[in-house]
């Protein structure tokens, strides 16, 4: 029995490694925003959101499209996915209570504890199917329709019923039945546990009827070592069919776990939906081009987790970057660059984890592996200058990419002069073009953005923050050259104003006792 709602061919391990980058993504991208609106406080929710997020940086155009698919049921049926989710947590949580007997080592009391765990489950397993027959009709995907005729031809009444029988015979009402033979030293070998025969008279016959000839010993009230001797016969009797059945509720158990997993990823889909809609922020099902096209267009494309922290609707941005590998962004500070560049990430990761992105329309080429470069503020984990950390976390980014794969850098190699940071960083991003990586840059490094503008390449895509004649920031991303700024010209513009003069209010200051101003 398999689910296969996340991947068309395997199973889904919420417990996978996540990426050597992975701790970077959480924290560049703020993707412990996305998490959070994904799964609320529920720890378990949060394991598979996050693993799925962070699984999705080398994902297959077949999988991302066998998602789409099936969010696109789950969605138009959220009700009916939650009521399997908890139907599936119902199961899990009465095994849990009930699981006492398999842990042990003898098989009397691993018969009985599976024994109570199938009489649990097996009520669930119908209850699932009958759900699912009840509503497989609304389904189109294939994940779905496969999970749910897998249910209903599996879990046909006629097997059920076999089932219970099973279990009802395994109480052994009339005593257990087994066969032996005489083995060496006149020693008990082949002990088969045998079904009991059934008396087919009817109930007077049985009633009034001869009774069959049988040996029989009573064994002593205060006999131990008889009683002790007699429960080992009955254990190598039933040990076969202890370990039989055990298995079987594992499986069954199993079975509700990966269900489990898998809906909670769309339960997680279905909420964060529900949290944007309410915002006002569009969503749409992106398009995925194969990773070895260059492919980058949107539409009303927003950063999702600031407008989750904000609790609005943010600004959003349109562009068509056709088949550009290099996206150079430039502009006036806190004019929302790292945003559109947090956004362009996100979108990326949601489209190859085949949820639905914040953007009216979004197609973009699948990328093998996603990794972020951004600006590290000092702190005291550092062993060394925040230089010699930036080429480090370079490096480690360089062991591992492919070919194929996209760097998302802010403001990389800002912590030494503009000279030696822009020469490095035009170095870099020369290398990782000719390696075939997509490359989008935000950067104050006029020298780097002016080179690499020089070079007119009709591949090479610039973009600056625009901001108007009256100095406003509109935090929209604009085609053209690149834009000389620095943080400290934006400050000195913001004190002294656009003609370089100090207002009244900071001209007028007294001086302090030093003399200073």
């Amino acid at each position: 029995m398999k689910v296969f709602l996340m991947y068309p061919d395997r199973d889904f391990d919420m417990n996978a490694a996540p990426p050597l980058n992975g701790r970077d993504l959480m924290d560049d991208l703020e993707l412990h925003t996305l998490v959070q609106a994904m799964a609320g406080d529920d720890e378990f929710l949060t394991t598979v959101a996050r693993a799925a997020l962070l699984g999705a940086v080398r994902s297959s155009k077949e999988t991302i499209e066998h998602r789409q698919a099936v969010l696109r049921d789950a969605l138009a049926h959220a009700d009916v996915v939650k009521q399997l989710y908890q139907l599936s947590i119902d199961a899990l949580e009465s095994k849990k209570k009930s699981y006492w007997g398999i842990g042990l080592h003898y098989p009397l009391a691993i018969l009985h504890g599976s024994m109570e765990v199938m009489e649990l489950l097996i009520p669930m397993l119908r209850q699932l199917r009958d759900t699912a027959q009840r509503v497989e009709s609304g389904f189109s995907s294939e994940g779905w329709k496969r999970l749910f005729a897998m249910l209903r031809n599996e879990l046909d009444e006629g097997y059920i019923e076999e089932v219970q029988g099973h279990l009802k015979t395994l109480k052994f009402r009339g005593g257990i039945l087994m066969s032996a033979h005489l083995g060496q030293g006149n020693r008990g070998a082949g002990y088969v546990l045998r079904t009991p025969l059934r008396d087919e008279r009817n109930w007077l016959a049985r009633l009034f009827g001869k009774k069959p000839e049988m040996h029989q010993y009573t064994l002593p009230p205060r006999d131990e070592n008889g009683a002790r001797a007699l429960s080992e016969l009955a254990d190598r009797g039933l040990n076969l069919v202890a370990n039989a059945l055990a298995q079987s509720a594992e499986h069954i158990a199993s079975f509700f776990t990966l269900l489990r997993a898998e809906l909670a990823f769309y339960v997680c889909c279905i909420d964060l939906r529900d949290r944007l809609s309410s915002l006002g922020g569009p969503v749409c099902f992106p398009k995925a081009a194969g990773s070895g096209a260059r492919e980058h267009r949107f539409n009303e494309l927003y950063d999702v987790c600031l407008a989750l922290k904000m609790r609005k609707k943010v600004v959003s941005n349109t562009l068509d970057a056709g088949e550009s590998r290099l996206m150079v962004v430039t502009g006036a500070n806190q004019g929302g660059k790292s945003s559109f560049l947090r956004s362009i990430g996100l979108a990326q990761l949601m489209m190859q984890c085949g949820m639905f992105v914040g953007a009216a329309s979004f197609s973009a080429n699948l990328c093998e592996g996603l990794y972020t470069h951004y600006k590290r503020e000092e702190d005291t984990t550092m062993e060394s200058g925040k230089f010699d950390e930036e080429l480090k976390r370079m490096r480690a980014i360089v062991d591992e990419i492919l070919p194929d794969a996209m760097v998302l850098f802010n403001e990389s190699f800002a912590s030494t002069n503009e000279r030696e940071g822009s020469e490095v960083a035009r170095m870099i991003a020369d290398a990782l073009l000719e390696g075939g990586v997509k490359i989008a840059f935000v950067t104050h490094q006029y020298a780097l953005a002016h080179h690499l503008y020089a070079r007119r390449d009709p591949r090479d895509l610039f973009l600056r923050a625009q901001r108007l004649s009256d100095g406003t920031r509109t935090f929209k991303m604009m085609q053209g050259e690149p834009e000389q700024t620095s943080y400290g010209a934006d400050l000195y513009a913001e004190i002294f104003g656009p003609d370089g003069e100090a207002p009244a209010a900071v001209a007028a200051a007294p001086a302090s006792a030093d003399g200073s101003s």
